[in-house]
């Protein structure tokens, strides 16, 4: 038996999404008769040197940590330096998408033992036992790297347990995230029903292909198990592609109806599905509040770059449909694409102003090519990357530019997104009636695009000034 931890490094904010991915293999491990505790930076905002007393007065056999490549230079290189310094003879494993798209930088930069390439459910009670002749890894001995071969997705995702939802502080998890559409009573929780998605848009790290879907039958138990013994009434569905057909949105629509509870819920979808009027006439009464949408772009130049195999009609009519349904539609525009120009921001602009249901506070970033993105190996193939190093280097903000991908100045485009994003802030807070706190984002916006010092760049986003309250931003 091994005794294992895992950290859920601080996001910096208050409404925090359940991390399902240590959640899974937290329930695996147990299974397999080894201790796991959680160690939830996110929720209770330990402090580095908090953590560095904790492990001095604890002793692991294995640390965990996961994490995506946009906290890597902020949080976790500083994060891993403490665990290193702290952990005496524990194992050091990373996880998670930061980790799994350049695991040789991340294992020479961290100096941890093990990186966990993709899913990790099948091959974590290998790696926990320090096998390292094992597809699915990286591993670093001495100044050594050593790639593995990586392995396919889990195809038979009712194989893996229900998330160990116990080792959690469940209460802060279901009570501090609140969507469009919950009442201050609900109680809400991250679910999936399926992994992968059936594009891969240029911007998307995600380096799985294909989508895979659990039985209604195995989700129908998780379901009954979350309403009944946590009391959740909001899900929060999180997969890329919740609605991959009709048939499964019936199926679905239907499983929700066995509930016997009256829910509420989350869900992302493509739009082509989106358009069709009966589909979401289905999801709104069976208590779908959001349909979160990748619209991203309403230049059919820039979609085609993209590769989102998308229409821009198919855009303004699953908006248009949704809308009429009675569902918030989420709407996620980034700008800075290959192909993008002052007049396409402008017609995204137009667009938000006239569809916006004032759900959520709804910004235009620039796209980031994280590593592993089709976007960031074309930026390294046009030179405007050099590698990993170099990607975190100029990757300060998700706000700002990383790569330029335009044939606009870099002035010029934060000049263009701070004018958009000043009338979209201006437009929601006057729906609210409070355009003083425009005021304040404003001048955020303000200090990221023009910095005049490094502590300017520490925006983290409108998600910071909404926490806790019923129409937070996605």
């Amino acid at each position: 038996m091994a005794r294992v931890l895992f950290i859920i490094h601080d996001v910096y904010q208050n409404d925090n999404q359940f991390p399902l991915g240590p959640a899974y293999l937290a329930s695996v491990l147990r299974k397999n008769g080894h201790e796991v505790q959680i160690y939830t930076q996110d929720v209770f905002h330990q402090t580095n040197e908090e953590l560095a007393l904790f492990l001095d007065s604890n002793t692991f056999d294995v640390i965990g940590l996961g994490f995506l490549a946009a906290r890597y230079a902020e949080t976790i290189r500083p994060l891993a330096k403490v665990i290193n310094e702290h952990k005496r003879n524990a194992i050091f494993i990373l996880g998670g998408q930061g980790a799994s798209a350049i695991p040789e930088y991340m294992l020479q930069d961290t100096q941890a033992d093990v990186a966990i390439l993709g899913e990790g459910e099948k091959i974590i009670n290998a790696v926990v036992k320090g096998n390292n002749h094992i597809n699915g890894i990286a591993f670093r001995c001495g100044d050594k790297i050593t790639v593995n071969p990586r392995n396919p997705p889990i195809e038979d995702l009712d194989y893996i347990h229900f998330p160990a939802w116990d080792l959690f502080p469940i209460e802060e998890y279901a009570t501090n995230l609140k969507f469009t559409g919950a009442e201050p009573s609900d109680r809400t929780l991250a679910v999936i029903t399926s992994r992968g998605c059936v594009n891969r848009c240029s911007f998307c790290y995600r380096m799985e292909e294909g989508i895979r879907l659990r039985s209604l039958d195995n989700l129908f138990e998780e379901l009954k198990i979350l309403t009944s013994d946590y009391g959740i009434t909001y899900f929060y569905f999180a997969d890329e592609m919740f609605l991959p057909s009709r048939s499964r949105i019936r199926e679905m629509v239907s499983l929700l109806e066995k509930l016997n509870k009256p829910i509420k819920y989350f869900c992302m979808a493509r739009t082509q599905l989106g358009r069709d009027k009966e589909v979401v006439k289905m999801l709104a009464d069976s208590g779908c509040k959001i349909i979160n949408y990748g619209l991203e772009s309403l230049d059919q130049n820039v979609l085609n770059l993209m590769n989102k195999m998308v229409k821009v009609e198919d855009n303004y009519k699953a908006v248009e449909t949704t809308i009429e349904a009675g569902i918030h539609p989420g709407l996620n525009f980034i700008w800075g694409n290959p192909g993008d120009t002052s007049e396409s921001l402008q017609k995204i602009v137009d667009f938000l102003l006239a569809y916006d249901t004032f759900g959520q506070i709804r910004t235009i970033r620039p796209p980031t090519p994280y590593p592993g993105s089709p976007l960031y190996h074309q930026a390294i193939q046009e030179g405007k990357l050099k590698g990993p190093a170099d990607f975190f280097e100029k990757f300060t903000n998700s706000d700002r530019l990383t790569v330029n991908f335009t044939n606009i100045s870099d002035a010029e485009v934060h000049l263009n997104l701070f004018k958009a994003n000043s009338i979209l802030l201006e437009n929601y807070f006057k729906k609210k009636g409070k355009p003083e706190e425009a005021d304040t984002i404003i001048a955020d916006f303000k200090r990221v695009y023009f910095p005049n010092n490094p502590d300017d760049l520490k925006f983290r986003g409108v998600r910071h000034y909404a926490k806790n309250s019923a129409s937070l931003p996605l």
